[in-house]
């Protein structure tokens, strides 16, 4: 990768006392992050301009790290959160030897594409209702031979995987509608709400994942959702109502809830 040649002491402190003056708390790393990716110094005063005016740092560089993965990001799109690798890991735990992965409200395919580099030869599946998100995915998972669909939830998937699918991943939006003025600004301002509005409680997308998951599972295949500690007793709730065996995992480090549900195995194919 080309890049900006090296900053003059002066030119590099100019660029941090600008991005902590603004209010970003890691302005050393952010400045090494923009001066690295920048092709120009040109660029790379654009860029601080725009990271002073509010955009998260990932838009200004085009790219999110994930799971170790550089996933392109775009205007309109969910920034994926590095919280979100718990449930990366939680479901690469729960189901190592998956063939079949579906990556629901996928936003960026963030999660999809991690899952498909933990697994190795998966078939993997994304969805999204936002098309700026869908076409952000295609470029994510294209790679890894990831097909990606846009339509609202379940109705975007291919009818051939009911039955099928051994992970399902759904990092569906949990803010309650009348905690989205709570949330920071560059999520606010910059992000889709679709991504984030889960409705009254937060819980209505997730609810209706629930209900339809069993569906679309292989016997013993697992769907996870992302959620908050407040939330996740009824979320459970939820995957239990639907006959699944719910369970809920927690990292403290990283601040993150997961709920899985794992559909059962029929007797005889035990």
């Amino acid at each position: 990768m080309s890049s900006v040649p090296p900053a003059t002491p002066s030119s590099r402190d100019s660029m941090v006392v600008a991005l902590r003056s603004a209010g970003c708390v890691f302005a050393e790393d952010e400045a090494e992050l923009i001066l690295a990716t920048a092709r120009t110094p040109a660029v790379a005063a654009a860029m601080v301009e725009r990271r002073i005016a509010g955009l998260p740092l990932e838009l200004v560089v085009g790219w999110a790290e994930f799971r170790g993965l550089r996933v392109t990001v775009a205007p309109g799109v969910f920034v994926p959160r590095r919280r979100t690798e718990f449930l990366v890991e939680q479901a690469l735990a729960r189901a190592p030897g998956a063939g079949v992965v579906v990556d629901l409200c996928c936003g960026s395919g963030a999660v999809g594409a991690a899952l498909a580099a933990g697994l190795g030869r998966v078939e993997l599946h994304a969805a999204d209702i936002d098309p700026a998100a869908v076409r952000c995915a295609r470029g994510n998972v294209a790679s890894v031979g990831g097909h990606v669909h846009r339509g609202d939830l379940f109705e975007a998937l291919p009818g051939e995987l009911r039955g099928r699918v051994d992970i399902l991943a759904a990092n569906v939006p949990y803010v309650p509608s009348d905690e989205i003025v709570l949330l920071p600004l560059e999520a606010r301002d910059h992000e889709p709400l679709v991504a984030l509005d889960g409705g009254a409680d937060g819980l209505d997308v997730l609810r209706r994942v629930a209900a339809e998951a069993p569906r679309w599972l292989a016997p013993g295949g697992c769907v996870l959702v992302e959620t908050s500690r407040r939330q996740a007793p009824a979320a459970l709730t939820a995957f239990a109502r639907n006959g699944l065996a719910a369970h809920l995992a927690v990292s403290d480090e990283l601040d993150a809830h997961v709920v899985t549900g794992v559909s059962p195995v029929p007797p005889l194919a035990r």
